[in-house]
């Protein structure tokens, strides 16, 4: 059965590490050399506020001044990818979308859409505090601030855990909570483990 798994967490959580050792593994199990679509919009969105449109602009503006970007904008980044790239034999995963409750549900009428069986959640539960040290340890550009990371997790706070519940509560959804502050080898093992029984 083609895979349709979605990667949430708070900012510095792993996704896109787990998301990756998630991707090896499907590809490895696949005797059908399926291909996977891998859906991440961050590197979207940066190219995006790069553009020169008036659209692009106001987008650059929001990035500057640290605030979230509208969920519309957000569902054009991976819709767009949905409509251009996915095809019929392909597993699919989401890599921190959606970030919203309204962005859940549009995601979820996408799924439909496309008649995708048994999407599965798996959340990165780390706490706050947990985040904060390992985005300043990591020292990208944008963690650089304690003030940019918290608003970042207020965000997740206020934003992204109603759409965990959302997808908690839908049983189009099986939803999986897995610790996220382990080692990297441990939190996959832990998402392999909990995938699987959950099957």
């Amino acid at each position: 059965m083609l895979q349709t798994v979605i990667f949430i967490g708070r900012s510095g959580c792993g996704k896109g590490t787990q998301a990756d050792l998630f991707k090896n593994r499907i590809k490895r199990m696949d005797v059908d050399n399926n291909q996977i679509l891998y859906v991440e919009t961050g590197e979207h969105f940066r190219k995006f506020i790069r553009g020169g449109s008036y659209s692009s602009k106001i987008s650059k503006n929001i990035y500057d001044t640290d605030e979230r970007q509208p969920d519309f904008l957000a569902c054009y980044m991976w819709s767009n990818m949905l409509l251009e790239e996915l095809d019929e034999n392909m597993h699919l995963i989401f890599d921190g979308a959606p970030r919203a409750l309204d962005e859940a549900e549009i995601l979820t009428s996408a799924l439909k859409f496309y008649k995708r069986e048994m999407p599965v959640v798996i959340h990165i539960d780390v706490s706050r505090k947990w985040s904060e040290e390992r985005l300043l340890a990591r020292g990208r550009k944008d963690d650089l601030n304690l003030g940019k990371i918290d608003k970042r997790l207020d965000w997740f706070d206020k934003d992204v855990m109603p759409a965990v519940e959302y997808f908690k509560n839908n049983p189009y959804y099986r939803l999986l909570d897995v610790n996220g502050e382990q080692t990297i080898g441990q939190v996959h093992a832990d998402i392999v483990a909990a995938y699987d029984y959950s099957a």
